[in-house]
């Protein structure tokens, strides 16, 4: 039973990913701008990479490389592929010059393999080529092998679940387009690429939403802090929290005659459903408790967030509720619960309330409130979690702190943007910056600029400067009297008991050494 309801869950997100069903909602761009004839009003058509760290409100224009190879082995070797380069003084092609855009094709291996690999050769940014025509473009496509297959739609160019070490941004570049940029290369051609990306600006308030679920232990140390961000942005920003559950129905957990297939992972007789955390059916924390979490933090976040789009109170309960209740024992324990709503000071009578108003979990009916974020989570395509979105655009690579603060902090209308972005957005330690209201590093926009120059009184400096130098100048004569009878007894020792002085032999590393090295720093 426990493997039968684990495959029935996975069905929904699978059917997603084949349909290429995802929110692509972020305004990238990907254009040619050398040659000439290869540039295009509009950019080429592109899939986003669901990891790596684009530079939001930036873009990446570099020369392209093709590697002419799927980079997907343990040795890449950057002195092949096109344009052909100079021979260097061993006489092998130079390498890719950094910094480059490079092209590879798809195939062989994980699409984070891939990016990872260049990222180790020195890329700053990747052009996967497809090798899969679309169906829907007909002859201006040519397939790569005789089977003349197609695709209905392009693949999701999703995490393998490895990628967190990946930073370099990537597209997945349609064939047709691919094809097109490899036979320029392929003849030795210049092409030069630029990758964009902006968010929608649309005014001076910033919207924010996280799809995440209660036990999903990526998402905990960035809510853990960023409760701190919400605070400093205040009503600059509105947060909106989603907890992602499984249709029941679609997964085949309720059978026709209204009885349940996937055991305890579902709530409201298999409408509702989620996966089991700790992988064991029989004992601790079992679907349904998940799905029952996940309605009482919506119902937290209406009464306790949904006004002012802060909702500190929500951001304590689910901290007091990851250090206090996230364990088998404890999970739905009631008194557990209610000294977490004591911590948080919500009223949860009140919560209990809208749980049951909106059509409870045990009754054989849907929930208003789980129906609302099957809806939201087909329409917004999402497919990975956690999944954050700023102004609806899925923001891309693993979700940090820096990460989404720096999104919405890049998704103001110029101008626009609060004081705590101005500070803190460009600030080598973002969280200590938001909560000191300062950045101690000194990389912010603000301790950029210029300092104001503060006179100082002439009087008072004259006066500082004397008695600094009278102080030097007693304690040198103290010293001096001191040792003067001291040095004339030692001096006749040393004339009587003379030895040669001898060096150090021992090598003393000097300051410059790793310049004089060339400061050479191995990759990979």
């Amino acid at each position: 039973m426990k493997q039968y309801a684990s495959l029935l869950l996975l069905s929904p997100l699978t059917s997603a990913r084949e349909l290429g069903d995802t929110p692509d909602n972020v305004l990238s761009r990907l254009e040619i701008h050398i040659p000439q004839k290869l540039f295009r009003q509009d950019g080429y058509e592109h899939r986003e990479a669901l990891f790596g760290f684009p530079p939001y409100g930036g873009s990446i224009a570099q020369m392209v490389y093709y590697a002419d190879s799927d980079l997907c082995g343990d040795t890449i070797d950057t002195r092949k592929g096109y344009p052909i380069r100079p021979l260097d003084d061993t006489k092998k092609m130079e390498p890719w010059p950094t910094p480059f855009i490079l092209m590879l094709d798809r195939g062989g291996c994980t699409f984070v393999q891939k990016v990872r690999n260049a990222q180790k050769s020195g890329a700053a940014g990747v052009i996967v080529a497809d090798n899969v025509c679309l169906c829907n473009v007909g002859d201006e496509c040519t397939s790569s092998d005789e089977s003349h297959t197609c695709q209905t739609g392009e693949p999701i160019m999703a995490d393998d679940g490895s990628g967190s070490d990946v930073t370099i941004p990537a597209f997945l570049m349609y064939k047709q387009d691919a094809d097109l940029v490899k036979a320029h290369l392929k003849s030795n051609e210049p092409v030069q690429m630029e990758m964009t990306w902006n968010l929608p600006s649309p005014d001076d308030r910033v919207e924010y939403d996280l799809w995440t679920v209660p036990t999903d232990k990526v998402s905990r140390e960035f809510q853990s802090k960023f409760m701190d961000a919400a605070k400093a942005l205040s009503d600059h920003a509105y947060f909106t929290p989603h907890m992602y559950v499984y249709d029941g129905i679609k997964s085949k957990c309720r059978a026709s005659d209204g009885s349940e297939t996937c055991y305890n992972l579902c709530t409201n007789h298999g409408r509702y459903c989620a996966t089991d955390p700790d992988n064991n059916l029989d004992q601790g924390i079992s679907g349904a408790d998940v799905v029952i979490e996940s309605l009482r933090r919506i119902c937290i976040w209406k009464h306790y967030g949904e006004d002012d789009g802060v909702g500190i109170p929500y951001w304590t309960y689910v901290n007091e509720f990851v250090e206090r209740c996230d364990t088998p024992d404890f999970y739905n324990n009631e008194d557990c619960l209610i000294d977490v709503y004591k911590q948080s000071k919500i009223d949860g009578g009140m919560i209990e309330q809208c749980m049951k108003d909106s059509g409870g979990t045990t009754n054989d009916g849907t929930n208003s409130i789980l129906e609302e974020q099957l809806e939201l989570q087909t329409e917004m395509g999402v497919v990975i979690l956690p999944t954050a979105f700023v102004n609806q655009s899925a923001i891309r690579g693993k979700l940090t702190f820096e990460n989404m603060f720096k999104a919405i902090c890049a998704g103001y209308l110029e101008s626009t943007e609060p004081l705590i972005c101005t500070k803190c957005a460009f600030c080598p330690e973002q969280h200590a910056c938001v909560v000191d209201g300062q950045c101690l590093g000194q990389t912010s926009k603000t301790a950029m600029a210029p300092a104001k120059k503060k006179g100082v009184n002439s009087g008072i400096f004259v006066v500082t400067i004397l008695l600094i130098i009278g102080s030097f100048a007693v304690a040198g004569l103290v010293y001096h009297r001191r040792t003067q009878e001291s040095m004339r007894e030692q001096v006749k020792g040393i004339l009587a008991e003379y030895m040669p002085l001898e060096g150090d032999d021992g090598e003393i590393g000097m300051s410059t050494d790793f310049a004089r090295k060339g400061g050479e720093t191995m990759i990979g």
